[in-house]
């Protein structure tokens, strides 16, 4: 799946830029069990019983007012099924309250924000934060890289393994949560470790069921917002490509004076279209109705004009070399588990060289692939069938939302929630007012936190916290590409 990050929002993708520090542990260190501080009183400074767990590292602790924030390394084998091959340092941070509050896991699925931030639902149980930077992406990355090890169940072991060292010293309830990729993430984790979490908080996560069968998407994309506005996005992209040479020449300069290379997606021309077939996806995935005015009128616009429109929604540095770089795990795990999604979009028909390229496109191809069919229909399957105090939102305008999680008659104490007019950054706060508290209420009493009125009375229900300025802020990386 490729996700645009025009507008991304902490939810779905908060990278930070700090390095990893310290040599990685040898292969015995990964075999000893994550048996947390022991032997280390509770008494202790929270920093010293941290760094007592056998693994943890400390690479800085960062202050914030009624927290203590550490950003930390942690051993992890390579490979879970085989623990003596070989470790890898993996960075988590760590948003300490208070050990007799509850804990939050939160991950985007890519790499990590270093700067304190506090997710939705840790500002709701107003808890501690644990936050992981997925496996592969830099610097937690093994070296050297063998990608079979990237897969989900790998990723979920990650968790468990943290999760399992980390509980020793917050023994109280646990909430795992996500956007996105991130909320795909929290999704896999439960179905392979359904017993560490209270409570799941998955937001806008895709679920490509079937890989090869996409029409939810095209249905999606021939109704969403007003006809209007499909139609001037249609017909942007559709001048585009009606001008790719000229275009293509403004590429080739701005590519020539960024030392922009194409060598992973085989030509300037094929990165071209790609960012142009992204065009309208994008702008849904977080863009709003009210925005559809600055869209320009595609035949009496300038070639400058289609082209900075473009590049505000969709990115034309993000297929090059350079900008493909960073998210290799992702394009990995799309054409290996996660699936891609496939859109016709008849009205580019006669103009269209290559249509929407599949992940591998995206991969270096020195690095294998091979899809897994089953991958994803074993974890919708089990969401179906045994989904416990989880909980879906998404955004009515979010494309990702086209092929959501559904909870079947196995469902207990689950729920999906859809944010009206929402896009890829939907939450509880853009619920309406009665699921708003119903869906609170929900995480407060999975956290062990509920009050009484809250317990007597859903619609009671509100967030435990002020809000932060700083702390809940939702990064905006303007970031070109498409991926959830």
């Amino acid at each position: 799946m490729r996700k645009a990050l025009r507008g991304v929002l902490s939810l779905a993708l908060l990278i930070g830029t700090v390095s990893a520090t310290g040599a990685t542990a040898g292969a015995a260190t990964a075999a000893e069990p994550a048996t947390g501080a022991t032997g280390t009183p509770a008494t202790a400074d929270i920093k010293d019983r941290i760094l007592a767990i056998p693994g943890m590292s400390l690479i800085e602790e960062k202050p914030y007012p009624g927290y203590r924030f550490f950003v930390l390394n942690y051993t992890q084998p390579v490979d879970h099924r085989n623990p003596r091959k070989g470790t890898f340092q993996q960075r988590i941070t760590l948003l300490h309250k208070d050990t007799s509050r509850p804990t939050v896991f939160f991950t985007s699925g890519y790499g990590l924000n270093t700067n304190p931030r506090r997710s939705e639902p840790t500002a709701i149980i107003d808890g501690n934060q644990v936050s992981m930077e997925y496996r592969f992406f830099s610097p937690s990355r093994p070296d050297p890289a063998d990608w079979s090890k990237l897969d989900i169940w790998q990723a979920a072991s990650d968790q468990h393994r943290i999760h399992t060292a980390l509980k020793k010293i917050y023994d109280k309830k646990w909430i795992s949560t996500g956007g996105s990729k991130g909320g795909m993430t929290a999704t896999y984790y439960e179905r392979f470790y359904p017993r560490d979490m209270d409570g799941v908080v998955a937001y806008v996560a895709p679920n490509d069921v079937r890989n090869d069968e996409d029409s939810a998407y095209d249905r999606f994309l021939a109704n969403v917002g007003t006809k209007e506005c499909r139609d001037r996005l249609n017909n942007v992209q559709r001048e585009a490509l009606v001008r790719r040479d000229a275009l293509n020449e403004k590429y080739a300069k701005v590519a020539q004076e960024n030392n922009y290379t194409f060598n992973t997606i085989g030509s300037q021309d094929r990165a071209f279209e790609a960012v142009v077939l992204d065009y309208t996806w994008a702008f849904w995935q977080y863009g709003q109705v009210a925005e559809c005015d600055a869209i320009p009128v595609a035949k009496t616009a300038t070639d400058q004009e289609l082209w900075d429109s473009i590049d505000s929604v969709s990115g034309f540095a993000f297929y090059t070399d350079q900008g493909l770089a960073p998210y290799t795990p992702y394009y990995y795990q799309a054409g290996t588990q996660l699936g891609s999604p496939d859109i016709a979009q008849s009205h580019l028909n006669g103009l269209s060289r290559y249509g929407y390229q599949p992940p591998r496109n995206f991969v270096p191809r020195d690095i294998p692939m091979r899809f897994q069919k089953n991958a994803m229909k074993d974890v919708d399957r089990w969401v179906s069938r045994n989904a416990r105090q989880m909980m879906f939102v998404n955004g009515g305008n979010d494309p990702w939302s086209a092929e959501p999680f559904r909870l079947g008659k196995g469902a207990k104490d689950s729920y999906v929630y859809t944010v009206p007019g929402g896009n890829h950054g939907a939450n509880v706060a853009g619920l309406p007012a009665e699921q708003r508290a119903a869906a609170t209420a929900s995480i407060l009493k999975w956290a062990g936190v509920a009050p009484a009125t809250v317990q007597q009375d859903e619609s009671k229900a509100k967030p435990l916290t002020k809000f932060d300025k700083k702390l809940d802020k939702q990064d905006v990386e303007r970031e070109p590409g498409l991926r959830p």
